[in-house]
């Protein structure tokens, strides 16, 4: 499906920042500098990538495979937006390079000092949206598919950090790497912490396996940076504050949620590139 630039009005500051992870596509639609919607969508297949390139590149705005979410009331998306994209699998990235309007994100382009090459961008790009909501030091807690925790000094310098398996990451090993463990979800509230059956048995240890590691981790970084915020982002950063707001509450009440909060980093970026003069971006920090 195709959509002409009367039927979506016209491009008044409409751009798209798009997080390739490496589970799913992460988009994000702006108006100048306040978000306006996020959505999540599988990789594309090459198809559909292509197809979907060569109807923006003709000026429309086709999101039959983007899994668009459609619009907001009388707003919606502009055709052929400008797309600023940040990618953690450089063939996912590759695919896109053919659209005219793409703007790369890369680690030199960032406001950081010490970072190694191979430092993600996607860590390096959520550090500096905490930093924009909440100022230097920050530590970045991101339970993704990848649980990460990254750190910053007051002068914006990497301290260092952590990677270990996510949440979902964990339970498919289980599953994929065993004989008799059954796959497991997540409930709504946390599993029991002594488990009187397989899958709770299975859910407690990653949880609060995860949840402990995590508050060592940020009980160590109060102990370098006594007045630092801690920002908790990524799809399993609710049921990291549900463990941490059940075991450690004076920890939960100074951690700030905000599960998009990679979007805020490429947001400054783009103001930074484009000699916009902005506020900064605008997000709910809530899940």
């Amino acid at each position: 499906m195709s959509k002409t630039a009367t039927e979506l009005g016209s491009d008044q500051g409409n751009w798209l920042a798009l997080s390739i992870g490496n589970s799913r596509l992460h988009w994000a639609w702006f108006q100048g500098e306040l978000c306006k919607q996020v959505w999540h969508s599988p990789h594309l297949d090459p198809a559909a990538r292509e197809k979907l390139i060569h109807a923006w590149n003709r000026g429309e705005l086709w999101d039959g495979g983007l899994e668009y979410p459609g619009p907001l009331g009388d707003e919606a998306i502009a055709p052929n937006p400008p797309l600023w994209i940040a990618s953690v699998v450089p063939q996912q990235l590759a695919l896109w390079q053919s659209y005219r309007r793409l703007n790369i994100i890369t680690l030199a382009d960032l406001p950081l000092l010490g970072l190694y090459p191979t430092f993600g961008i996607d860590r390096a790009l959520a550090l500096v949206g905490a930093a924009t909501e909440s100022g230097w030091p920050v530590l970045v807690v991101d339970a993704g598919t990848a649980l990460t925790l990254t750190g910053a000094d007051p002068e914006g310098r990497l301290v260092g950090g952590a990677i270990l398996p996510g949440f979902g990451l964990q339970l498919q090993s289980l599953t994929e790497k065993t004989a008799a463990l059954p796959p497991v979800t997540f409930p709504g509230t946390l599993p029991p912490r002594w488990a009187l059956n397989t899958p709770e048995a299975i859910a407690s240890g990653v949880v609060y396996g995860i949840g402990a590691g995590v508050r060592d981790f940020i009980s160590d970084w109060w102990q370098r940076f006594p007045n630092s915020p801690v920002v908790i982002t990524g799809g399993g950063g609710e049921m990291l504050l549900r463990y941490l707001q059940e075991t450690a509450p004076e920890i939960a009440k100074q951690a700030i949620a905000m599960p998009d909060l990679i979007f805020s980093g490429i947001c400054c970026i783009k103001q930074q590139q484009s000699g916009e003069s902005l506020p900064g971006p605008r997000f709910t920090p809530l899940y």
